[in-house]
């Protein structure tokens, strides 16, 4: 059974899914969860609370799905499946992926202090490029910066894709972030 709260939160994450962060009002979330607007606020007592809380749960999930492609795989099959996990997820859900990744916010996390520890999904990126350092597949430098350096580029490469400055299909666009991430891994290892 789900609590009021949860459903506040759905309600916002799927108008969020479909149309944008934008589109996400408290009037509208609460018609959508069955409750008075008054409701809402009693759980989220702002529209940027309740956004917070969707992007907290996002991430989160975000972090369980990632990273099952290859379990126990080489180091690189891993990589790579990570990077697929990232696409299904940018390109399977774009305003969701803006919104998280991209989109001004004020709580959004900011490079460095807030990418260290146990980050979701970033974490499970920036552990398996230590691995690769310590397995001598990759060469000693900051994990946390030869991270971001894979991350930027894949995330540029997508905002040109859903801004429609690539003009390749999908397949086309997935083989291009490959390439990528292999010329970064040529050039890390």
């Amino acid at each position: 059974m789900t609590t009021a709260a949860e459903r506040i939160a759905d309600a916002a994450r799927g108008i969020l899914v479909g149309e944008g962060a934008e589109a996400v009002t408290m009037r509208r979330v609460a018609g959508l969860a069955g409750v008075s607007p008054m409701a809402a606020y009693k759980h989220f007592p702002s529209r940027q609370a309740l956004l917070d809380k969707v992007a907290e749960r996002a991430f989160r999930e975000l972090a369980e799905g990632w990273g099952s492609r290859a379990p126990g795989g080489p180091w690189e099959e891993r990589a790579f499946g990570l990077l697929e996990d990232f696409l299904d997820f940018a390109l399977g859900q774009p305003h969701l992926y803006t919104f998280l990744m991209t989109d001004r916010r004020e709580r959004a996390r900011r490079f460095p202090e807030d990418f260290r520890g146990d980050v979701p999904p970033f974490g499970l990126l920036v552990a398996l490029v230590e691995e690769g350092m310590r397995e001598k597949v990759l060469r000693e430098d900051d994990p946390l910066e030869v991270t971001l350096t894979l991350t930027a580029s894949v995330q540029g490469l997508v905002q040109l894709y859903l801004g429609g400055r690539i003009g390749l299909a999908e397949d086309g666009f997935r083989e291009l972030c490959r390439r990528t991430v292999r010329r970064i891994f040529d050039g890390v290892r």
